[in-house]
C-alpha cells in the first residue's frame, strides 16, 4: 500500500491516494510539519474516540494547499513546475484523492465531476487568492 508522491527537482508537487487504498489503522502520509496533513482515518467496529475538540494554536502558514476528493466523473489534474512548464497529467477518477501542494496545477474536466474540496481559510476571494499563469506550451 503506497501513496502516490509526485516530485521534481527534489521538491513535492502533489500526493494522491486513490479509491482503492486501503490501511488497516489510521495513517496520515504527509509530514509532521506540513500546513496540511492528509491520511486516511480507519478503525475496526466497535472502537469509539472519546469526545474531543481541538486546541487553538496560532499557526502561521505561508503556502496555500488545495485537496480534492472526487465523488463523481472523471478530471485531468495538470502540475506545472516552477517555470511554467507542464511536466505531469494525473487522471482521477470517484474515489480518488489529491493533495496540491506545490506549483501550479490546472483541472481538465473529462466527465461532468464532483469533488470535494478542501483548502486552508480564511477564503480572500478569488481576485486575492488565484493567480493564472502562462504555461509553456511544448
Amino acid at each position: 500500500m503506497a501513496i502516490e508522491k509526485i516530485e521534481r527537482h527534489g521538491t513535492k508537487y502533489a500526493e494522491i491516494i486513490r479509491a482503492d487504498v486501503r490501511v488497516e489503522d489510521t495513517r496520515f502520509f504527509s509530514s509532521p510539519e506540513s500546513s496540511f496533513q492528509f491520511g486516511l482515518l480507519a478503525h475496526r467496529a466497535g472502537f469509539v474516540e472519546p469526545p474531543h475538540y481541538h486546541k487553538e494554536f496560532l499557526r502561521e502558514i505561508n503556502d496555500l494547499q488545495q485537496m480534492f476528493v472526487m465523488q463523481r466523473g472523471v478530471v485531468v489534474i495538470e502540475l506545472y513546475d516552477d517555470e511554467g512548464a507542464l511536466f505531469r497529467e494525473v487522471t482521477l477518477r470517484a474515489g480518488d484523492a489529491i493533495v496540491l501542494i506545490h506549483g501550479a496545477h490546472a483541472v481538465r474536466v473529462l466527465e461532468d465531476f464532483q469533488a470535494i474540496s478542501v483548502k486552508q481559510g480564511p477564503f480572500l476571494g478569488t481576485e486575492n487568492d488565484k493567480i493564472n499563469i502562462r504555461v509553456k506550451r511544448r
